[in-house]
This record gives structure tokens, sequence and C-alpha cells, in this order.
């Protein structure tokens, strides 16, 4: 098992991340810019709360992951569409800062939460979140070029359906229509967490009739 730190721990598919997390054995270290969203989560056994922002210097991320002395980073943050330049300041340069961070800090194991279609430029105009895809798709890019062990999960379209730990990779996306529960993100993350076998890979997900167990 695996000490996790979640960044983005307060985000929708975070808060659902986080007890998954724990209840799969791993200990978790639930990261948030505002200490008052700890109460989310600090009634949980196995995790531990503390404040961290995406938009933080590298140096001081570099301070937090050791202090945190967490084994394996999850990046789940995002600006949630905020603004433009919220999205390039947490979705890209803070997703490339944690990166480098962990690296200096010793940490190899790195999953990125992105989204379905960041390798596609054909979907994002019509996406009605350009800036978004294009720095989902860069920060993706780089990642690919780290030596971390990452894992890059791209779920389509996030919905608050029941969560089935049923997937499908096997999907195309310009057909349109597809989603995928939350909570069914927070199952892929943790399946993958502790498998050296998606070192270096990228699935993309959606709702499907595979169990989770199966894709991996």
């Amino acid at each position: 098992m695996s000490k996790v730190m979640v960044i983005g721990a307060h985000g929708h598919v975070g808060r659902i991340l986080v007890p998954k997390l724990a209840d799969a054995g791993h200990d978790v270290v639930a990261s948030f810019r505002d200490v008052e969203q700890f109460s989310t989560v600090e009634h949980l056994d196995h995790v531990e709360c503390r404040k961290f922002n995406a938009l933080d210097d590298e140096e001081t991320m570099v301070s937090s992951f050791k202090n945190s002395e967490a084994d394996a980073i999850v990046f789940t943050a995002g600006a949630g569409g905020a603004s433009d330049k919220l999205t390039v300041g947490i979705d890209l340069d803070g997703a490339v800062k944690t990166m480098d961070a962990a690296k200096k800090a010793g940490i190899k194991r790195y999953v990125m939460v992105s989204a379905a279609g960041a390798d596609d430029p054909t979907t994002w105009e019509n996406s009605g979140l350009y800036v978004y895809y294009v720095m989902k798709h860069y920060a993706d890019r780089i990642l690919q070029g780290t030596d971390l062990d990452y894992t890059i999960v791209r779920p389509t379209m996030l919905s608050n359906d029941a969560e089935t730990s049923h997937v499908s990779t096997d999907f195309n996306l310009g057909e349109g229509g597809y989603s995928i529960p939350r909570a069914d993100v927070a199952n892929f993350v943790t399946a993958v967490i502790d498998q050296p076998k998606t070192f270096g890979k990228i699935y993309p997900i959606t709702s499907g009739g595979e169990a989770i167990k199966d894709v991996l």
C-alpha cells in the first residue's frame, strides 16, 4: 500500500477519491487550498489534511511533498472553468510544477486525472472548453516526457450518477454523448495506484460494461 497525496482533494472527484483510497488501505494526505475545507475528510481514518495550493511556487511544493512523506501523487486539481487565467495557472502550470516538485522530493509515482479528448485537437473547438483542453493536452505531454512512473486517466464528461465499477476504454469521442460517474473515475484511480503495469500508460475511460479490474 502507498501513502498517497491527493492534490485537489476538495474537487468533485477528489472528495470521492480520498475516502476510497483510505478504504483500500492507503494512507492519504488530502491537500486543500483552504484549511476550512479540512472538515470534509478530517474525520476519516488514515487521512491527514494539508494546506496546498497549485499556484504556489515549486520550492514550496517540494517542501510540502517531503514533509508529507508521500510516495505517490494524484493530481486531480482544476480551475473548474473559473477563468482562463486560473485554468492556465492550475491545469497546466500548477500541474507541471507538481511534476518537477515530485522529482525533487523523490516521489516517482504520479497519477494525472486528465480529460478524454486531450489528445485530439479536432474536438477542442466545439467543446466550449478550448483553453481547458489545450492546458490538459500540454500537461499530459510534459508528464509523458518525465521519468516519473506516471499513469494518465482521461475520463469523458463527469456525472453524479451512481457508481458501477465498470468502464469502457474503447469508444469514439466524436460520436458524443459519453459520460462517466465521478465515483467510477475515483474507483479507477484507486485501482491503478499500486499497479506497476499501468506505469507509462494512458487510459481514456467512459461508462461501460467492463469491470475495472479486468481493464487493468
